[in-house]
């Protein structure tokens, strides 16, 4: 983070459209009701430049990322080396995987649960589980917790 960056608490109903329309798109995603930035933007109603433009500058109070442990949720079709490409994602994104839990897969579903730490990350959290979402046998992945 540069020194001379500076941080504000604002209240949402005073900031721009922009902003407010930003977080709406994030919490799409985030949530797994859109399953691409496409797709959430279309359904918010702004571009895709406004999003990419703001979307590392603004976040709620309650859900920095950078410098914290994230602990994402993701439930995958049972089938060999799926792991391995979540794996490589969060790698590629310099994420620090802390922990990997993975329960016995149920109909032929598995879900995983990997807490990591974020202070090194090269893209947002939000791109990283876009990027796990586009993995072949990925049927969701979304932020369960962050620390």
């Amino acid at each position: 983070m540069p020194k001379n960056e500076e941080y504000f608490l604002v209240r949402s109903d005073i900031l721009p459209e922009v902003f407010v329309k930003v977080m709406q798109v994030k919490r799409l995603l985030n949530s797994g009701k859109a399953r691409s930035i496409n797709e959430a933007v279309q359904v918010i109603g702004i571009s895709r430049s406004a999003y990419y433009k703001y979307k590392d500058s603004i976040m709620p109070f309650y859900e920095t990322s950078k410098g914290k442990i994230v602990t994402l949720t993701v439930s995958v079709e049972n089938f060999p080396g799926i792991l391995a490409g979540i794996i490589q994602s969060i790698a590629f994104a310099k994420g620090n995987i802390l922990t990997i839990n993975q329960n016995i897969p149920i109909n032929g579903l598995a879900d995983i649960s990997i807490s990591m730490e974020t202070d090194r990350m090269t893209r947002s959290i939000d791109l990283l589980v876009t990027d796990v979402q586009k993995i072949p046998g990925v049927r969701s992945c979304r932020i369960m917790a962050r620390e």
